[in-house]
């Protein structure tokens, strides 16, 4: 069976096709690291994650990429124009007393940690928009060799009129921009549509972050930052792109036209774009109180996995809505799981061919995640011989990546127990290498030993 995407660009279902078989490229915008990341970003990011392991799953090595903004994204973005407005970073600098790069440095590090909780496997790297200076400098320079800018009293600014293609992705158009800005349009803009490469910092007051630029002194533009770092990192033309759908009608089409200007060639093949996750059936903002966090997840006695669990409940492309009780029916199927899961005593088994073509089958039809967990409880309710289910389900937590290896019942013999605790004194004094040799011998005896801050974590080999 072939992966099949639904591409944001064709508006079809089609067949995944790489460009290169033995190297994915993927990118997927993460998030702007002013503030704590809510629990509606993670489910974007999670769609990464899970596309990601299904490549992984079918064997392709992948370069994957994502983003961390922290310079340039202005407020004006949530009233329709945004190169206006205030930058996040700088007003977040402001507001908490500190460094524009302290406040980044805290939220970036805030926001791996939910990443791991979240069992999000690490990209292949993580990218700083601020790292990435001198390749944005030269992307701009690059367009206006090909006439591409133009400038204004406040930046440096890309003339959609110019590109022929552009509003391919989104459908955007000067009039739909006009209908839909909350804001005044900017009177030096040659088309609605134009956007921001580059803003000049305030004559009047100086900025935490600012650069100088062959234009003067300034920062990028929000768009710009995606483009630059993805072909820096990926090369221009990029196999997939992800984001979610509030970043289709207007970042990624700017991404595509300012990267396609310079070029002259595809920039994404696939563009992948998750829903919105609601609350209550309602919008979910920081001014209505709703934003919430995995901080407010765990405060309320859930675990990160029951969030992980309750997005796959939802296709990716549909809305899904966030309830306290919705959380708590994930908590409790999650945990029924496990339950099941430690009951087991055999773990010695087969992978059912059968239940993993059905698998196959779903996460292969463009990440069909709900289809892929009834597969899972079909094949517990099921008359399989324990080990069989215990290693196909393993099999499956390659993709689904809800840790049923740590939930498998069995017993850590104590000879095994007692190598742990005497490599645990081992590394306690910094005797490395015997530490590793019983490393060696734990696996020998089926196990595996997974160092933690403050212990360690014994597992079954399977």
């Amino acid at each position: 069976m072939q992966l099949k995407l639904h591409n944001s660009l064709t508006k079809k279902l089609q067949e995944f096709i790489p460009q290169n078989p033995d190297l994915i490229t993927m990118y997927t915008c993460g998030p702007t690291v002013y503030n704590y990341v809510t629990i509606g970003n993670y489910r974007t990011y999670t769609l990464g994650d899970i596309l990601y392991r299904t490549l992984r799953y079918k064997k392709y090595d992948v370069r994957y990429i994502m983003n961390l903004t922290d310079v340039g994204h202005l407020t004006g973005d949530n009233e329709g124009d945004a190169d206006t407005g205030e930058d996040r970073l700088e007003m977040a600098a402001e507001r908490e007393g500190k460094s524009a790069s302290e406040i980044a440095d805290f939220y970036i590090k805030d926001f791996q940690k939910g990443f791991r909780e979240l069992n999000l496997l690490k990209p292949t790297k993580f990218t700083r928009a601020t790292e990435y200076i001198a390749e944005q400098v030269k992307l701009v320079k690059e367009l206006e060799k090909r006439g591409y800018t133009y400038r204004t009293s406040d930046g440096i600014y890309f003339n959609t009129g110019k590109f022929e293609n552009y509003g391919e992705l989104s459908g955007l158009t000067e009039e739909t921009v006009k209908e839909g800005a909350r804001v005044e349009p900017n009177p030096e803009k040659k088309h609605a549509t134009d956007f921001a490469l580059w803003k000049f910092s305030p004559k009047d007051s100086k900025r935490w972050q600012e650069w100088n630029s062959p234009w003067g002194k300034g920062f990028p533009g929000w768009h710009l930052e995606c483009s630059a770092m993805c072909m820096a990192e990926l090369g221009e033309t990029v196999d997939i792109h992800i984001g979610g759908e509030d970043l289709k009608m207007i970042h990624h089409q700017n991404e595509i036209a300012q990267s396609e200007a310079v070029t002259g060639k595809k920039f994404v093949n696939y563009w992948l774009h998750g829903a919105f996750l609601k609350v209550d059936n309602g919008k979910m903002s920081k001014s209505l109180g709703n934003a919430y966090t995995l901080d407010d997840i765990k405060a309320k006695d859930f675990k990160p996995l029951d969030l992980r669990y309750f997005y796959l409940s939802a296709h990716y492309r549909s809305t899904l809505n966030f309830t306290w009780e919705a959380l708590g029916a994930s908590h409790s199927a999650l945990d029924r799981l496990y339950n099941i899961l430690s009951g087991y005593t055999e773990t010695d088994g087969d992978i059912s061919a059968d239940y993993v073509y059905k698998f196959e089958a779903a996460i292969l039809d463009d990440l069909n995640m709900p289809k892929a967990v009834a597969v899972v409880w079909e094949l517990i309710k099921s008359d399989l011989p324990e080990g069989d289910k215990v290693q196909t389900l393993i099999h499956f937590d390659q993709v689904l990546g809800l840790d049923f290896q740590d939930y498998v019942g069995y017993e850590v013999p104590q000879e095994v127990e007692d190598l742990a605790k005497t490599r645990a004194e081992y590394r306690k004094n910094g005797i490395w290498d015997k530490a590793d040799l019983i490393r060696r011998q734990i696996e020998e005896r089926g196990f595996v030993i997974e160092d933690l801050a403050g212990g360690y974590k014994l597992k079954k080999r399977f």
